[in-house]
């Protein structure tokens, strides 16, 4: 019989091609985007996507606990395998700092001014230059923390503002009656006030400035007087609370939810655009 005979029943190879993959599911690609919750089939890790760069993704699952793990094949969503690939966002004109403004393409750093702003620790000031930063270095801005007010007026006293020399403040839990707005009306001089511009914010700490969606939580535990607060917020949310090393850790957690102004509560927004408006002001 002659091999190309179409009805010679021997002259197929059934095992010709990719026999093995005929049937086989091919794994769609999906971006690992903000908030994704995908699970990693090898472990077993279940968690949503806090973190991305070209080669891994980072996942938080929900004790708060994070992995990374690397870009690609080897993950499921709802069941269905996919391949984690990094997200590239569309171009969309002007580029947006992460405070609103439109960002200022080839930034050189203006020379600082003379004029600063004030605040009250170092987790105030990182998250200040995480949403502000690009904005302070456009005009100039240095902040600075102090550890605390209680020793507001001797720093005050230090730079002895001036028209060319202005001071803002940025204090955690000014409200009335609190012992921060009392140091707040007894730290400016007569000679300083037109010079010096103290706002704040009602949070007992800028933590609670973080809105709780962008943590994943529905609000921030109301931890019991005599507890020191952030303990006890690590405490209530499952995380090591013992060292000054364990409260920046979960601060530093706390702040990789943070990408932009829409991660704040208004505020601390408005308290801060504030004072970058007044140490900005022209002078002459």
């Amino acid at each position: 019989m002659d091999s190309r005979d179409p009805f010679d029943r021997y002259g197929t190879d059934v095992l010709a091609g990719d026999w093995r993959g005929k049937n086989k599911k091919v794994a769609r690609s999906v971006a690992a985007e903000r908030d994704l919750v995908v699970e990693e089939s090898a472990s077993g890790w279940v968690g949503a996507v806090v973190r991305v760069d070209a080669r891994m993704v980072e996942l938080e699952d929900r004790r708060g606990l994070v992995r990374a793990f690397p870009l690609g094949g080897g993950f499921l969503i709802d069941g269905e395998p996919v391949v984690l690939t990094a997200a590239v966002a569309a171009p969309t004109g002007p580029k947006r700092t992460a405070s609103g403004s439109f960002a200022v393409e080839n930034l050189t750093a203006r020379t600082a001014r003379a004029s600063r702003i004030y605040v009250e620790g170092r987790h105030d000031a990182e998250l200040v230059e995480k949403v502000w930063g690009h904005d302070l270095r456009v005009e100039g801005v240095v902040v600075e923390f102090l550890g605390g007010v209680d020793d507001l007026a001797s720093h005050l006293d230090e730079v002895a503002p001036n028209r060319g020399r202005r001071i803002g403040v940025l204090v955690d839990h000014l409200v009335e009656g609190s012992k921060e707005s009392r140091i707040a009306a007894q730290a400016v001089k007569p000679a300083y006030r037109d010079h010096v511009l103290i706002v704040g914010h009602p949070f007992i700490d800028v933590w609670q400035a973080v809105k709780p969606s962008s943590l994943g939580i529905r609000a921030w535990p109301t931890i019991p007087r005599g507890i020191e607060w952030k303990k006890g917020i690590c405490q209530a949310f499952g995380w090591p609370h013992e060292t000054q090393a364990d409260i920046a850790r979960a601060w530093q957690r706390i702040l990789s939810r943070v990408n932009g102004f829409g991660d704040l509560e208004p505020e601390l927004l408005g308290r801060v655009e504030q004072l970058i408006d007044f140490v900005t002001e022209p002078t002459a």
